[in-house]
């Protein structure tokens, strides 16, 4: 019976320890300098905003901007608001925008590659939400092996945080990427 307990309050420990370390774990920050800068599509006001900032800091002398090439709001598509946020950046003449039509992190690598084979280049830095950093960075070297990656997290506090069980909005996030993550490790990697 001493035995079934002190097992019992063993996992109970490593469970409550896991939970409280599960948002930290999502999270990785592995800067270096690259080739060229990816920014992942997806949370426009942020992830660029977080790669001009890590061009302008000399991380990689050219920035590739990944768009959904299909997606619209309202009456206008999302290529031609990125063509307007691009003519207005001082550094303009080192920004390529890459069409995307994956829905997925692994269908984007894939996408991505097309324009990164263009580019002769060998070292990557992306550039993503903080929260989804570890299945990004997983899913492009897993995909596209012969390159090297980095990467760097653009932080949003209104949508995640590493103590995940103090705003609901946090919760929601860092359930929904472990979901993403285990998918991604469990099938997707393997198809």
């Amino acid at each position: 019976m001493k035995r079934l307990r002190f097992v019992l309050l063993t996992v109970l420990v490593v469970g409550l320890l896991f939970l409280a370390t599960s948002g930290s774990f999502l999270v990785v920050n592995n800067l270096r300098s690259s080739d060229v800068i990816v920014v992942l599509a997806g949370e426009t006001d942020r992830r660029p905003a977080r790669a001009l900032e890590l061009l302008s800091q000399h991380y990689a002398p050219k920035l590739l901007l990944n768009v959904p090439a299909e997606a619209k709001i309202y009456t206008r598509t999302v290529l031609q608001l990125a063509n307007e946020y691009v003519d207005q950046q001082s550094q303009r003449e080192v920004i390529t925008i890459c069409p995307i039509t994956g829905l997925s992190t692994k269908a984007e690598a894939h996408d991505a590659e097309k324009c990164l084979a263009k580019m002769n280049v060998h070292t990557i830095l992306l550039v993503s939400s903080d929260f989804h950093t570890r299945r990004a960075l997983s899913t492009f070297e897993h995909e596209l092996p012969r390159y090297s990656f980095s990467i760097a997290g653009a932080s949003d506090p209104q949508q995640f945080g590493t103590a995940w069980w103090r705003h609901r909005q946090w919760a929601k996030q860092n359930i929904g990427e472990w979901l993403r993550l285990v998918w991604w490790e469990c099938v997707d990697r393997w198809r």
